[in-house]
């Protein structure tokens, strides 16, 4: 497998060896378990490697944040509120919550609890900007792992498949208009840290989980798949 090869960006998520063929089952393999368990922690490390940062954060954490500024709590409990709070939207979308669905809220909060007091925030903004390319190939990391579990979507991925198959609104309007929502009300209304983390974020996840979702797919092997 050439360089190229491996690092040209996926079209869809592959099927894994690890991959649940049943996205709603309640007795995964523990392969999957542990794959998805794996992918969830690296993307909220990742997460975690942005808001120490202190360059900007992702839209979702700009509102985490702006949120734990203004009731005294971590980022990490506000990211775990916001995700309770968004998997209420679901109820009048009619959408399905997964295993995955459920640990993708309690896992990433986790991580960001954990991980940000351990973390260095660089006075040097060359430093500060490496940290949060690292921390960008960690989310995409994580996806490329826990999106190939299959074990169901994040409160906000399906909360935005719903809107779209509510609506009938192309995905990528539904998104755009949901990230620049949160990230207006989290940074112009309650205060979460915007700035050149944020962009370089948003110009760069999206080519770097397509690559991760390639990897994945090449070297997990798809071989049997089971619920």
């Amino acid at each position: 497998m050439g360089l190229m090869e491996a690092l040209r960006p996926a079209k869809e998520v592959p099927t894994t060896s690890w991959s649940a063929e049943d996205p709603m089952t309640i007795k995964p393999r523990l392969k999957t378990l542990v794959f998805l368990i794996i992918g969830l922690w690296v993307f909220g490390t990742g997460d975690a490697i942005l808001i120490a940062a202190g360059i900007g954060n992702t839209p979702w954490t700009v509102l985490a944040e702006g949120i734990a500024i203004n009731i005294d709590w971590t980022v990490g409990q506000a990211t775990f509120l916001v995700s309770a709070l968004v998997l209420l939207l679901w109820i009048p979308l009619r959408e399905k919550p997964g295993i995955g669905t459920i640990l993708n809220a309690i896992i990433i909060a986790a991580a960001i609890e954990v991980m940000v007091p351990r973390l260095p925030t660089p006075e040097n903004q060359y430093l500060a900007i490496a940290q949060v390319l690292l921390g960008v190939v960690l989310i995409g990391v994580g996806s490329g792992i826990y999106l190939t579990a299959n074990l169901g979507p994040g409160p906000r991925d399906g909360w935005m498949t719903g809107l779209q198959r509510a609506f009938g609104i192309p995905i990528a309007r539904v998104r755009g208009a949901i990230e620049i929502t949160v990230l207006a009300i989290g940074w112009l209304v309650l205060g979460g840290t915007f700035g050149i983390g944020t962009l370089v974020f948003a110009v760069l996840i999206g080519p770097v989980v397509a690559v991760c979702l390639n990897l994945a797919g090449r070297f997990g092997g798809a071989g049997e798949v089971h619920g």
